[in-house]
């Protein structure tokens, strides 16, 4: 059996057969991943990333990103991911469109099982970033995809007019619920404390929009609804008491939790999950590096995870011409 790689565009589709042999084998799509991927590539390093859904990651559904440098009038994710694949790809980038399953340690190589069927590389960079953390709450399981989202770029368009709720409040809470706005009539945010942690700047636009509501020191207990969403029950820290407010969206961002399940029983992780690593990305097993979001780090930011995967691609070329 044989497996199938995007190659650059137009460009005629690769047949890798599963004995194929790489330098280096990264793991994730995400602006880390493809920063890896440049640098790898421009070292002559034989490199194939894997990704299980679109390069980019969560970066490819922020609406707007006003903290990359070089864009003084700020880039929406999509342009952002489409500029960064496009690069890797004028460099001879192999995409492998498969689902990472397990990594792991095989005498001097290191081997990635995607669905089933086995590849060796000299090296891995685990790029596989995170995803959305859940409330917790009765009725969440229930509404997904029916009123409870956690992409506002991509379902906003949805709530032309209607009551959304956001609950959170670090960038990604505020910089959706300020999207929301474009659509909703009403939008108001959830926060278990009395201030923002996003930045000051979007702080004050958050504050400053007619459209934005504020339920301070609280938490959603509930979400209830029949076919949709209708109506969250929000409780106050303080007080203790709690009051339906009716709603036809929720839109989450609570956190993230590391997409690990891959390396648990290869890597040391954290108390929660994600990968511990040193300056140059090294992760407690040899041969094996961490980029992005996935790792242990002081700010999880685009600009960040593409210097994590700069620095992982040239640690790793240290490693192979060692090897």
């Amino acid at each position: 059996m044989s497996l199938q790689l995007e190659t650059k565009p137009k460009a005629k589709v690769m047949v890798l057969e599963e004995s194929s042999h790489f330098d280096l084998i990264i793991i994730g799509g995400g602006p880390a991943g493809l920063a890896a991927a440049i640098y790898a590539l421009r070292a002559r390093i034989k490199t194939l990333l894997i990704e299980k859904m679109i390069l980019g990651g969560l970066a490819s559904t922020t609406f707007q990103i006003e903290n990359y440098p070089g864009f003084p009038d700020a880039i929406s994710g999509l342009d952002l991911s489409q500029k960064m694949a496009e690069q890797a790809k004028k460099l001879g980038l192999n995409v492998l469109w498969a689902n990472a399953v397990k990594v792991k340690t095989n005498k001097n190589l290191r081997e990635v099982e995607t669905d089933g069927k086995n590849l060796t590389a000299k090296a891995v960079i685990i790029a596989t970033g995170t995803e959305a953390a859940r409330l917790g709450v009765p009725g969440e399981e229930t509404f997904l995809g029916k009123g409870i989202s956690f992409c506002a770029t991509c379902d906003g368009p949805f709530y032309q007019n209607k009551n959304v709720m956001v609950v959170g409040g670090g960038n990604s809470a505020v910089e959706e619920a300020l999207f929301l706005t474009r659509y909703a009539k009403k939008v108001s945010i959830i926060h278990r404390r009395d201030q923002l942690r996003a930045d000051r700047i979007l702080v004050e636009q958050a504050k400053s929009h007619p459209k934005i509501y504020f339920f301070w020191h609280s938490a959603v207990e509930a979400i209830h609804g029949e076919k949709n969403v209708s109506e969250a029950v929000v409780k106050d820290l303080i007080s203790g008491k709690k009051i339906k407010v009716p709603v036809d969206g929720i839109f989450i961002y609570v956190g993230s939790k590391p997409n690990t399940e891959l390396v648990k029983d290869l890597l040391k992780l954290d108390e929660r999950g994600f990968i511990l690593s040193d300056e140059k990305m090294k992760t407690s097993a040899p041969g094996i590096f961490a980029a992005g979001d996935v790792r242990i780090k002081h700010l999880r930011q685009v600009v960040t995870a593409t210097a994590d995967g700069a620095i992982a691609a040239d640690a790793a070329r240290e490693f192979i011409e060692k090897a």
